[in-house]
């Protein structure tokens, strides 16, 4: 029982994978507090949903073509959320904490005016999930694969992205602001591109996770910010962030670790209605996993010091 509910966490923790590095490239490298995470990746969801849904009564290929182009269109309209957060902030001058709440709360009204109503069934809906297992008769590990497939691929593109001029540009701005404009280098056209990128990642992420699921809700994506903050600070704590491609590999499997969690602690019998508890305790626990060394190796130090004066 308990290796069906990792399994099942893993599968999970692949897609929130994704919200990770989307959440990473807001909070990490661009220093920038958003919590346009919570409606961007609502939006990709009933994009992903709207365009399944009327795929249903279509040929095979075409469904797999839908699919696919559901997940295209949840990264755009990601992107176009993100950039809403940027321009607010670099625009109007409004701080980046209100923007991304502004966004968030606008963007409720335009999820249900995607899907039309509060929520979509997608259960009789031919999904990618589903494309994927019917393609590999008799393997099991169908949407791990996928799920592995896809996140390889999205940590490659956005290594390969940072590592360009522009994405030093894009990393020296969460660094230090003044310096990129010294130099030239517009810092908000590099947060709107950030952001963009960013909320882009989190609704491609609500994309999968409604296909996966079965289901679109306005309300689901309560507490995502956290998620990815969790997934992000896990992470790094427990596989390093030497180098910038370790460090997108660890926000990745930080993700996969979080959602263990979270199925062992209902595997023991906890009530899936204390699950954001359990959550904001992981994100407390994380946060001060480095205080907690950073005394340890002081401590340790002095008491070395004490040892050689002795």
């Amino acid at each position: 029982m308990l290796i069906v509910i990792l399994l099942q966490a893993l599968e999970l923790g692949l897609i929130y994978s994704i919200l990770a590095l989307g959440v990473f490239l807001s909070f990490r490298t661009l220093n920038t507090p958003d919590l346009t995470v919570d409606g961007s990746i609502v939006t990709g969801a009933a994009i992903s949903a709207v365009v399944c849904t009327a795929a249903a009564n279509m040929q095979p290929a075409m469904q797999i073509i839908m699919c696919i182009a559901g997940l295209v269109l949840a990264f755009v309209f990601g992107m176009g959320a993100g950039a809403i957060t940027a321009l607010l902030n670099t625009k109007l001058k409004i701080q980046p904490l209100l923007a991304g709440i502004l966004v968030m709360l606008g963007i409720y009204s335009i999820n249900l005016r995607i899907q039309g109503k509060a929520n979509v069934n997608l259960n009789s809906v031919p999904n990618l999930y589903d494309i994927v297992e019917s393609g590999m008769p008799g393997f099991k590990w169908s949407a791990i694969l996928l799920g592995i497939l896809l996140v390889a691929v999205a940590v490659t593109a956005l290594f390969t992205f940072l590592k360009t001029r522009l994405g030093f540009a894009l990393r020296a701005t969460g660094d230090n602001e003044d310096m990129v404009r010294a130099s030239g280098i517009s810092s908000g056209n590099m947060k709107l591109l950030g952001l963009s990128v960013s909320n882009g990642l989190v609704s491609l992420a609500g994309g999968l996770l409604a296909q996966y699921q079965g289901y679109s809700d306005v309300g689901m994506g309560v507490g995502m910010v956290v998620i990815g903050l969790a997934s992000v600070i896990i992470g790094e704590v427990i596989f390093g962030s030497k180098s910038l491609l370790r460090r997108l590999v660890a926000v990745a499997m930080g993700a996969v670790v979080y959602r263990m969690v979270i199925g062992v602690a209902l595997y023991i019998g906890m009530p899936p209605t204390d699950l954001k508890l359990v959550s904001a305790v992981i994100v407390t626990i994380a946060l001060s996993m480095g205080l907690l060394g950073e005394k340890f190796s002081l401590i340790k130090g002095r008491d070395k010091g004490g040892r050689s004066n002795a």
